[in-house]
């Protein structure tokens, strides 16, 4: 009799043990079914081949540099203008320390009256004549700043990539 229990007792563990997995698997579906999908995505970054963020994949920006520089190079790869994040970030840093609202009262260009604003330190005749298309008028708007800068460094230089000083 002995014998005839053991069957009956590995068929119910094996049971068991699937009705376990069964549930576990509907709880965890369920679980995810509660959790909205926005809230456990990230905003990923493409990346170069030497590790740089290039553009936003999602089409989602963040409102600080970052986000900026991101929305920025997804424009002008649109608009074929080159330019890299590195490139980007290390002339605003050097033009305006990251502040949009940044303007030079002091340089050549304030002293003709026309001074240089905005992140990437634009003047107002150059951000008209190198705006690009589907960004704001507005210099101060740092999305159109940088495409508009990186629009000149184009013409001017091949790239952003190729300015390494006041342009």
């Amino acid at each position: 009799m002995a014998t005839g229990r053991r069957p009956r007792t590995a068929l119910r563990l094996a049971i068991y043990a699937l009705a376990a997995a069964s549930l576990s698997i509907a709880a965890t579906a369920e679980a995810s079914a509660l959790v909205p999908e926005t809230s456990v995505q990230t905003v990923p970054a493409a990346m170069s081949t030497t590790g740089t963020k290039v553009l936003a994949e999602s089409g989602v920006y963040s409102s600080d540099l970052d986000g900026w520089i991101l929305q920025a190079l997804d424009i002008m790869a649109a608009q074929g203008i080159p330019g890299s994040y590195d490139a980007i970030h290390r002339n605003i840093m050097r033009e305006s320390g990251g502040d949009p609202g940044a303007i030079n009262l002091y340089d050549s260009n304030a002293v003709s009256g026309t001074p240089s604003k905005g992140l990437l330190q634009v003047i107002d005749p150059t951000f008209q004549a190198y705006h690009v298309a589907g960004t704001s008028w507005d210099i101060y708007d740092p999305v159109a700043n940088i495409t508009a800068a990186c629009n000149y460094a184009a013409a001017r230089y091949g790239s952003m990539d190729n300015v390494n000083s006041a342009y």
